[in-house]
């Protein structure tokens, strides 16, 4: 493994900010509700880990930081302001440097957005989800459809980049309407939408429903697969090109610190349940901080570390986690990367066979899933990754 391959994709910080007005009964995220919320202490904390992961990352450009969460929009705008300009003073950054915050569009956040742009934030990414009212009720959201599409339209009068999420395959949703209610959020012309099928994880309130028998409506597998093509149909001619598997942008407004996750690249995750990757001494390291956000806290005051785990990922290991994460990208897997990380080529009997099956392409030393291919990663993941 090469010690530099982190520089094929850039380096970027993440920050969890793990508190929501209310749990949705989909999302297994690290999110809590809480009463009282003290922002100082946190603005410290995070800034003591900053200071902590700079050592290790020193020299380098920091080319991205994605405010996460939780609804990190109930962040102090005074909050973020403190740690962009302590991120500036710490590393260098990129000349495209990009911003990115998670929010909701409830009233209370929107009346944060110009205040949020001028601390530093550029890039913000709506949590919509759905453009009905009962639909939204379903999800658990707090706000209207009125006031997610007024919250979009605020946002882009504030921010260089908009992106928003929609959930599809909702219960008692049919191709029809997901198909008429995707136009309407291209109409919105956004640069960046995420649009993610509804899966149903066990933690959740959702999966506890749903294997109570209390969760009616979900579509059938066929009718959720003719909603994937209407998806990528309806985005590849409103010209947002499916550069991943759920997210599609207009050419230049790909979000750049997700595609140093897809690329294989190195990223600080700080905060409650935060993961890293990070490569120090020529070796790659996975980073795995403390779940409970009063446990991260007290880590971090009372050891000075917020982590609880480290660990070295060997060359194989780090060449799984490349092609696993790059294959979701339309431009595919780098073989020769590939096996400038694990030390040896892909299976090209198994190369053929999925070509042979119409599931891949190998074009200019990169492996591409076809869109037939897209709706059974993985499958192909697993035949590749059998020794």
């Amino acid at each position: 493994m090469r010690s530099d391959d982190w520089k094929n994709s850039g380096f970027g910080l993440y920050i969890h900010w793990p508190f929501c007005q209310a749990l949705c009964p989909y999302c297994d995220f690290n999110s809590y509700v809480a009463e009282h919320i003290d922002q100082t202490r946190w603005a410290n904390a995070y800034q003591s880990e900053i200071e902590r992961i700079s050592f290790e990352t020193k020299g380098r450009v920091l080319s991205s930081v994605f405010f996460g969460g939780g609804t990190p929009s109930l962040m102090l705008p005074e909050t973020v302001a403190t740690l962009l300009e302590n991120i500036r003073a710490t590393w260098i950054v990129s000349n495209d440097f990009e911003v990115t915050l998670e929010a909701n569009p409830t009233s209370v956040e929107i009346a944060k957005f110009q205040a949020f742009r001028d601390a530093g934030v550029n890039r913000i990414s709506l949590g919509i989800q759905a453009l009905n009212d009962a639909d939204l009720c379903r999800l658990g959201r707090l706000h209207t459809a009125k006031e997610g599409i007024s919250a979009f339209d605020i946002a882009q009068k504030c921010f260089d980049q908009v992106s928003f999420d929609l959930i599809y395959a909702r219960q008692y949703q049919t191709p029809k309407a997901w198909k008429a209610e995707l136009d309407q959020a291209l109409h919105m012309n956004a640069g960046h939408v995420s649009l993610y099928q509804l899966t149903i994880e066990e933690k959740t309130s959702f999966g506890v429903r749903f294997r109570n028998g209390k969760l009616p409506g979900l579509p059938e597998e066929n009718a959720a697969a003719d909603m994937y093509d209407i998806t990528q149909d309806a985005c590849t001619a409103a010209g947002l090109f499916g550069y991943e598997v759920s997210n599609h942008a207009h050419p230049g407004q790909e979000a750049r610190h997700n595609l140093i996750y897809w690329r294989g690249g190195d990223y600080a995750g700080i905060g409650p349940g935060a993961h890293g990757r990070l490569t120090t001494g020529g070796c790659r390291i996975a980073t795995e901080t403390v779940l409970s956000p009063m446990k991260w806290l007290q880590h971090i005051e009372i050891k000075g570390n917020g982590e609880i785990a480290r660990q070295h990922l060997t060359p194989d290991m780090h060449a799984q986690e490349y092609i696993m994460m790059s294959l979701r990208l339309s431009e595919g897997c780098d073989m020769h990367r590939y096996k400038s990380l694990g030390g040896r080529d892909l299976d090209p009997i198994k190369l053929s066979f999925l070509t042979d099956l119409n599931l891949i392409v190998v074009e200019d030393r990169h492996v591409k899933t076809t869109t037939s291919g897209r709706r059974v990663l993985n499958a192909i993941l697993k035949e590749l990754l059998i020794v």
